[in-house]
């Protein structure tokens, strides 16, 4: 049989159409295996503003640590999804010129000098203002010396970004906060030496909010170069609490200052059925692909929970610009963020303290000694984590023989949910002869329930937290068994703004006594 020539065209037409379904079908389903791979939250728990660079054959990452030291933690993975906790910038608290806000670290790496970069933001003493400041290490694991800050606007300044211009000159970025006082919101561009001790010439402005979207402000800028372009991944809209609406957009330019596009298309990240106002995050390679590792409420955590850690994969259109999918889900077993501690021989890295405070404990065989105070809004000396999910247990043993000073467990929020608002708390504690249910808010403690318990070596205490926001109490009896104490409380007036609750022990009394904690176990259902 002969085949004419319009037919055998239509043929290699059909074979063409077949081949390109096929590569498409074929790349649908590279990206579901690649998507499986990614366990969300790569970072659970209240980890905000993430900041991820590789080093080497690892990746490092850091995230905002807000009023609870020790500050910036540094994550540590082979492969950005399994991620174990290595490092703090500043293990023993907040630098002399610094007093709160410690927000957005930013990790860079310099690879001909061998220097790990952090910078980061937080509000000085003297000033008041916002201010970005930098530290340096000569390894992600090693010790951080503080360099102070390097620029604070009077509105302030905060998320700063490094990156190198076309020619290789080295930059600052970071965003003008005029939205704290109801103004524009640009993005500036400054050189900075190399040592990343002073700013030179004068800021180049690249960018502000002026589409509808993005509403009063656009922050979180992380700019990477691909295909001859500088692209921008920005954040806008409000981020931090139960009315947010944030989003993230893209911007480019051939040239680092500019004159700078943004996406028509934006914002490219949005909220799915698992994770709500996304953004703020870093572009980062891993086997030749780009992945942005963001924050995010989880649609079940909420505010209660915090913004987690979220890692998705970058996809690009035919004309050039990088998207997403939008379909993160939440992979992560809740079995796999239980949590068990009996304080020997040292304290877990994963405890926190409030910036303020000058902790005082010590740990060994007999488990925890904390030195109570009547610090922190009067709620005593505060030994807590974050929230990782939002039904779990936590459970305690105590020496109810070991202090006059009242201790037990503690859900730490908020007097209210406004920004700024001092420390609260509400949870279940031994006093005397008591096991109390108590609520400590605005420097008033008030008793909710009690119930007398007979002398043991050991009592447990219990605080069941259901949807993030809802509170039982239990505590063993001489014989062992748990009894409930209470009824269920309502918690969601103490979220505080821009932060998931944490959970944990407290101390309250005078600074010469000390409560026993023998152990803690923290159970997900």
């Amino acid at each position: 049989m002969r085949i004419n020539r319009n037919t055998f065209s239509l043929l290699l037409l059909v074979l063409f159409a077949l081949q390109a379904c096929q590569t498409a079908k074929e790349k649908k389903e590279e990206d579901k295996a690649a998507a499986k791979v990614i366990v969300n939250p790569v970072l659970p728990g209240d980890r905000p503003d993430p900041t991820v660079v590789k080093v080497g054959e690892y990746y490092y990452a850091s995230t905002t640590s807000n009023e609870w030291a020790p500050l910036f933690p540094i994550y540590k993975s082979p492969d950005l999804v399994q991620w174990e906790l290595v490092n703090y910038v500043f293990p023993d608290g907040a630098p002399d010129w610094a007093r709160n806000n410690f927000w957005a670290p930013e990790l860079s790496y310099d690879e001909t000098q061998g220097k790990f970069y952090a910078y980061y933001t937080a509000r000085d003493k003297a000033s008041n203002r916002l201010s970005v400041a930098v530290a340096s290490a000569d390894s992600p694991e090693g010790e951080f010396r503080d360099h102070g800050p390097l620029v604070a606007q009077e509105a302030g300044s905060i998320d700063a970004f490094e990156v190198r211009d076309e020619n290789g000159k080295l930059y600052l970025t970071w965003k003008e906060d005029g939205n704290s006082r109801g103004l524009p919101t640009p993005i500036w561009a400054q050189e900075i030496n190399e040592e990343r001790t002073q700013l030179l010439g004068e800021p180049k402005e690249l960018f502000r909010n002026d589409v509808d979207w993005e509403l009063n402000l656009v922050e979180g800028v992380c700019i990477f170069r691909e295909n001859d372009y500088f692209y921008a991944t920005y954040s806008a809209g409000a981020c931090c609490d139960k009315a947010c609406n944030y989003k993230a957009g893209v911007a480019r330019s051939k040239t680092l200052l500019g004159p700078w596009e943004k996406y028509e298309q934006n914002p490219i990240l949005k909220d799915n059925e698992n994770w709500k106002c996304a953004g703020h995050g870093t572009v980062v390679k891993k086997n030749g692909e780009h992945y942005l590792l963001y924050h995010a409420y989880s649609t079940q955590g909420s505010v209660y929970v915090g913004r987690e850690g979220v890692l998705e994969k970058l996809n690009w259109t035919a004309d050039g610009w990088p998207v997403f999918e939008n379909n993160a889900s939440y992979d992560r077993e809740k079995v796999s963020l239980t949590f068990s501690d009996d304080f020997n021989p040292k304290l877990n890295p994963i405890w926190q303290w409030r910036v303020t405070q000058d902790i005082k404990y010590s740990t060994g065989e007999n488990g925890l000694l904390l030195k109570a105070s009547e610090e922190n809004e009067g709620l005593g000396s505060l030994l807590v984590q974050t929230s990782t999910s939002p039904d779990y247990e936590i459970e305690v043993g105590i020496d109810p023989s070991s202090s006059d000073a009242m201790g037990g467990l503690l859900l730490v929020g908020g007097a209210n949910n406004g920004f700024g608002a001092p420390v609260a708390g509400f949870g279940i504690g031994i006093s005397a002869d008591q096991v109390q249910v108590i609520e400590n808010r605005d420097q008033e403690l008030v008793i909710k329930a009690k119930e007398s318990f007979k002398d043991s070596e050991l009592l447990k205490l219990k605080m069941t937290v259901k949807e993030g926001h809802l509170l039982q109490f239990a505590f063993t009896d001489v014989d062992g068994k748990w009894q409930e104490i209470g009824e269920e409380y309502e918690a969601a007036h103490l979220v505080p703004w821009g932060m998931g609750f944490r959970l944990g022990l407290f101390a309250k009394g005078d600074t010469d006594q000390e409560v026993n904690f023998k152990n803690v176990n923290i159970k997900h259902k």
